[in-house]
Order: C-alpha cells, then structure tokens, then sequence
C-alpha cells in the first residue's frame, strides 16, 4: 500500500471521530466526562466495549500466537466467560449499590483509606502497563505501513496518535467514547471477516471448504492436559476466570463504560452480551490464525524460528500478509481495524486512569467546574506522557505481546484480586496502615515461588499467578485482622 493511500485513510478515519466528538459533546455537563449522565443505552455499551476488550493484541497477536501455541488460548476465553457471570452477579449490583464514580471507593468503605490508596494505585498501574503495550503494537504496525516510508521517527508516531486520541476525548470522555467504541468495533471485527473472504477467494475456497482446511490442520488443538505446560487447561481456564474478573469487574476503565447504564439490570445486559460476543469473536479471531499460516504455507512464505523451533515475531503474521500479499481490499480492511484497535485500546484507558486519579487520589468532587476542568486536563495530559514512556521502554520487545499483557495482569491485578474477594466474602476487618504492605509483597512472593517453580520441578505457572498472588493477599490480611473485643 501506498504511504499516500494509508495516510488517507487515517485522515479520514481521523475526521469521523471528530464528527461523533462534536455531535456528543454537544449539552454535556462536566459530569459527562466522568459518568455519560449515566444515561448510555446498554446494547450500545456493550458492543463498544468488544473493541476495547479486544484492542490491537486480539486483532494482531492472537491470530499469530495460534503457530505456536495452536488454539490452548480458547482455554483461557472459556474461563473469562465464568469471570464475566460473576462480574454480573456480584460486582455490579454492588456498583450500582454504592453509586459509585471511581470503583476504588468499595475499599474504602469495606477497608480504609490506605487500603481504598493502594487499590487505586494497582489499578494505574495495571492500565498504565497495559494501555502502553496494546498500543505499541498498533503504533508499531502504522510505523511499518506509513511513517517509516515519510521519515518520522517512532516516538513521534506514538506522540501523534496520544495527541490525536486527547483531541476527541477531552470534551466529554466517556460519553463520547461509548460511540466512538461502537464505531471503531466495526472496523475491528470488519477487518478480520474481509480478510477471511479474501484468503478463501485466494486459495480457491468455499467457506465450507475453508472450515474444513481449518478443522484438519494440526494446529486445531483446543485442549492442553499437560501438568507441567503454562497452556495446561487448568491454569489456563482458572486464569481466564480471575483475569476477567480482574481486568474488567476491579478495572476502572472496562467499569466505567458499563456504571453508565441508566440501571444496574441494564449494566448486568450489557456485560452478558458483551461477554458472549467477545468470546465468539475471540474465537473468529483464532480461526483467522489457522487460515493466516495455511495461506502462507501455500505460497511458499517462511517464516522465522528460533533455534528451539519456535516461531519468532508472531506478531507481524497478519500485517505482512495483510499489507503485502493479500491485496488492496484486505491491506485497506486491517489497515482501519488496526488505526480503530489503536485509538479503542488509548481512549478509554486515558479517560478510566484521569477517573480514577482525580477521585481517589486529588479528590475533586467538592471543586468547581473550573476546577474540575483544569485539574482534569492536567491528568489527562500526565498520563499520555506516561504511557508514552511505558511505550518507548518496550519498543524493543519481540514475541506476541497478550503474553506479556496477561503475565504483567497476574502481578498488577493480583492484590487487587485478593481484596475484594476478601472484602466480599469475609466479615473480617483488618489494620487499614498494614495492607499497602501485605499489597506489596504478595506480587514480590508471586515472583520467587514461580521461578522456584520453573527452576526446581519445571513447573510453568503461567497466567495461574494471579492466583497465587491473590492468595498470598488473602494469607496476609489474615494475618492483620483486627481482634475482636468483648
């Protein structure tokens, strides 16, 4: 593709986002920003949030992971659908309970403030990391198909997109975002279902005859028994399962979307459907992987392995082919998927981490919107300028990057994890100036049990550390409850 036809594209791209920015922004309060009014139509919330559930790391690197670890993911996506039941049972009825803005205040009620201080601060933490590396990945791809042919370097790549995200969202945040969501998880699952018709029309396929070559290629293997493997079934589903009730039910950011539903049985719709379609397009998205390595075993394209014959940069799979061997229409589709997948993957976590830094941390509710404003802005701008060195720090990194977004989730959501489970189904109150303790070394204690795992009996914990990190939470808020008195 032309550099001028891809520039095109995200100009235009561009110029649509700013339209639905001017067209919701118009009558919103400065509590838009924040809330949406709470007045968002919950089949709308939900489908938005498939394109930010999914981001660039489904579109790009779930596809490419299936080389080498065939289809185990869907082990994992199995898990997330008993994760999101319990979000919509347990978590949202006490959201909506508590009227709460920043989901961090349930710890401050249930705990402390030092408690509701160290959930919070997990929390930026976690998106922080995981806003950055879903990001770099599509900034990687728009650097490869447009600025590296115009001469700009990477690191103003990145800087363009942080600029061009903060333009249409700092009106009104999320109330714009949950149509701009909408509008981007088109071109999201668009880009993979016209590239799928492009392979088959290619390879001379029926769709039948396409999901026949999928079903008996050797890398169709759903299920890992093997104890010792991270992509073992158990710890793949019960890391699915905790992971989702982390990165979504204790996530501000997933959170925020769906506390903008008129109700808490609108909230609970939202997050059904978003999970069933989620898991659906997840698995589209997994067979695409198939047909991606069957079309490039038919031409005759070679991969790259490493010397333990494993496949290397699994990553770039689709956009090389997309881009380079698969022709306009489907260079054009991933082109939008992937500019959609990045702004989807930046707006809403910028929007979710200003949330919850200027409630929990500035505590602006009793400011002026003046006030409000400029702190907002303020924050706004402070992590862009985060996220962009989180970026720089891991543009040198090779492998599929969901890998290390899951593996940094076990160590940054797992204390998060461990305290409302504890808060929840205990009773037990504890020494609130303790628990930032107990917080910081669980993810420390994490860490040396599994590498005396791997070393000592080979034993791969994999994305399962999330649990071990919980657990180890648990044990220490135990070991700092309070006494009762008679």
């Amino acid at each position: 593709m032309s550099p001028i036809l891809v520039f095109t594209v995200i100009v235009l791209y561009f110029a649509l986002l700013m339209a639905i920015s001017y067209a919701t922004s118009r009558g919103s309060s400065d509590e838009s920003f924040f809330t949406g009014d709470r007045k968002s139509p919950w089949f709308l919330v939900a489908f938005g949030m498939i394109g930010a559930g999914l981001s660039g790391v489904t579109f790009v690197s779930v596809p490419g992971m299936v080389g080498n670890h065939y289809l185990y993911f869907y082990q994992f996506i199995l898990g997330n659908v008993v994760g999101y039941a319990f979000i919509t049972s347990v978590l949202i009825p006490l959201y909506y309970k508590l009227r709460l803005v920043s989901i961090y205040g349930y710890l401050k009620e249930r705990f402390g403030r030092n408690t509701y201080k160290t959930g919070s601060l997990y929390f930026l933490l976690s998106q922080s990391f995981g806003a950055a590396l879903r990001l770099l990945l599509a900034a990687k791809i728009l650097q490869f198909a447009f600025f590296d042919a115009m001469g700009i370097p990477f690191f103003v790549t990145v800087i363009i997109i942080l600029l061009l995200v903060w333009l249409y969202t700092n009106k009104s945040g999320i109330k714009t975002i949950v149509y701009t969501d909408t509008m981007q998880t088109v071109f999201l699952i668009s880009g993979a279902v016209i590239t799928i018709y492009v392979i088959t029309t290619s390879l001379d396929l029926t769709l039948a005859g396409a999901v026949r070559e999928v079903m008996s290629h050797p890398y169709l293997e759903v299920f890992n028994w093997d104890s010792h493997s991270s992509q073992n079934f158990f710890k793949q589903f019960i890391a699915g399962m905790l992971i989702a009730v982390s990165m979504m039910g204790l996530d501000q950011n997933m959170m925020q979307k769906t506390l903008t539903c008129k109700s808490s049985w609108d909230a609970q719709k939202n997050t059904l459907t978003y999970s069933l379609i989620l898991a659906l397009t997840q698995f589209l998205f997994l067979g695409l992987g198939v047909l991606l390595y069957i079309y490039a075993e038919s031409r005759g394209i070679q991969l790259p392995r490493g010397d333990n014959g494993q496949l290397l940069d699994t990553d770039t799979l689709f956009p090389n082919l997309a881009l380079n061997h698969l022709g306009l229409l489907a260079g054009i589709s991933f082109l939008l998927g992937i500019i959609a997948a990045s702004f989807s993957s930046v707006d809403s976590a910028l929007t979710a981490l200003t949330t919850s830094f200027t409630y929990d941390f500035l505590d602006i509710s009793g400011k002026s919107g003046r006030d409000r404003k400029r702190i907002r802005n303020r924050v706004l701008a402070g992590f862009s300028a985060v996220i962009f060195c989180i970026i720089m720090v891991f543009s040198q990194s090779r492998g599929d990057v969901i890998s290390i977004i899951f593996n940094v989730a076990g160590y940054t959501y797992g204390p998060l994890l461990g305290l409302y489970l504890f808060g929840m189904f205990t009773k037990i109150s504890v020494m609130d100036r303790y628990v930032p303790i107990i917080c910081l070394a669980a993810p420390v204690l994490t860490y040396g049990i599994s590498r005396y795992g791997a070393m000592a009996y080979q034993f791969d914990f994999g994305f399962i550390s999330i649990a071990v990190n919980a657990a180890i939470t648990i044990t220490g808020l135990l070991l700092i409850k309070k006494k009762n008195k008679k």
